[in-house]
């Protein structure tokens, strides 16, 4: 049994520097690397563990700022802790990198708690669902022909209901390669994420193509700050096609925004980003008010349970990148079973711990 009185005492954070296994891009973007930040919030005799995906410098901002900010908090009172970092974070930026920080934060104080009561995080916050389906994800426009095929493919061979791909690099190639994508997944569904890199009517024109090759969700097919044009194109997409975004959301109040505009018929969330369980809590619960569903944005291990609690959930995102760092450095991934993905049971809080000997090469902060 927890102290009543149990405190927060200590938070440090590290950031970890991993190469992807080989080059990356969207249509937006190209990378080598991915970075995960870590924290670790002790109290009570207990450590709580959490972390995000983001630039080095968050780490800087839990383990300082943010640390500060919640030291000597109610160690069962995450809710709380979580106003508190939302007020020291105002004139750091909310959003980035500093909201990232603060996800971290979140998810180890909720981790911390459930260590402390010695429930997992899936009883604590309760269940709405047993389970949610994922959808595999990748399909970089980095790909050749070759990569595309094997890695939907594998994916759709082990039961995945969905898989996405990326588009958006060069609009000219994209019916092509979304034409080898579903010759390679046979009847699975198929996503495609343009990263906002399509203009309104590229948007609008390729959206009756990919529906050729039935393609049931388009993800930023404009930039997410187009509420107006991401509308347009939910208006005049085929029948059938979903339009997608919110992966950078770090409010309710730009999820309230953008389901107020009509912009979206799924909203996506990302925990690492929006405010950790807090924040994500918050999140379904706006989309729970305008009936609207929810899909949650990479980190698969974080939101297992949180998109279970969910009253809306639609499925998880199954991120190549993620999925591997995952795997690589924490000891107690969830893994998903005939294309669903349900919250660990059998450990206390999110049951993930970081593997520190493996993860220590890739230390840059």
């Amino acid at each position: 049994m927890a102290r009543p009185d149990a405190t927060v005492e200590a938070i440090a954070a590290a950031a970890y520097r991993v190469p992807t296994d080989r080059p990356e891009s969207d249509g937006t973007l190209s990378w080598d690397s991915t970075t995960l930040v870590a924290v670790e919030v002790a109290g009570g005799g207990a450590r709580g563990f959490g972390y995000t995906y983001a630039d080095a410098s968050a780490a800087g901002l839990a383990a300082g700022l943010l640390g500060d900010a919640v030291r000597g908090a109610d160690a069962l009172d995450p809710p709380a802790a979580h106003r508190a970092l939302r007020r020291a974070i105002r004139n750091a930026g909310a959003g980035g990198a500093g909201g990232m920080a603060l996800s971290a934060v979140d998810v180890a104080l909720w981790d911390l708690k459930g260590k402390l009561l010695g429930l997992p995080l899936a009883v604590l916050i309760g269940r709405a669902h047993a389970a949610v389906p994922v959808y595999g994800s990748g399909g970089f426009c980095s790909y050749g022909e070759r990569e595309l095929e094997e890695q939907l493919g594998e994916w759709a061979a082990q039961g995945f209901p969905a898989v996405k791909m990326k588009v958006g690099r060069d609009a000219r190639a994209d019916p092509d390669r979304v034409r080898i994508a579903r010759a390679a997944i046979g009847g699975a569904g198929l996503f495609v994420d343009a990263n906002g890199a399509y203009t309104r009517k590229q948007a609008l024109a390729l959206a009756d193509v990919f529906a050729g090759e039935g393609v049931t969700w388009l993800e930023e097919p404009v930039s997410s700050d187009d509420l107006a044009g991401l509308r347009l194109v939910r208006d005049r997409a085929p029948a059938g096609m979903d339009v997608a975004a919110g992966e950078y959301g770090h409010s309710p109040a730009y999820f309230r925004r953008m389901l107020e505009a009509g912009a979206v018929d799924v909203l996506q969330a990302d925990l690492t980003r929006c405010g950790g369980v807090t924040g994500f809590l918050a999140a379904a619960a706006v989309a729970a008010a305008f009936a609207a569903p929810l899909s949650s944005h990479c980190a698969p291990a974080l939101h297992a349970a949180p998109l279970c609690a969910a009253e809306t959930a639609a499925h998880a995102e199954w991120f190549h990148d993620h999925v591997r760092i995952e795997r690589m450095l924490l000891d107690g991934a969830p893994e998903p079973s005939d294309g669903v993905l349900a919250p660990q049971r059998d450990r206390p809080g999110f049951g993930l711990e970081l593997k520190r000997a493996d993860a220590e090469r890739y230390r840059v902060g």
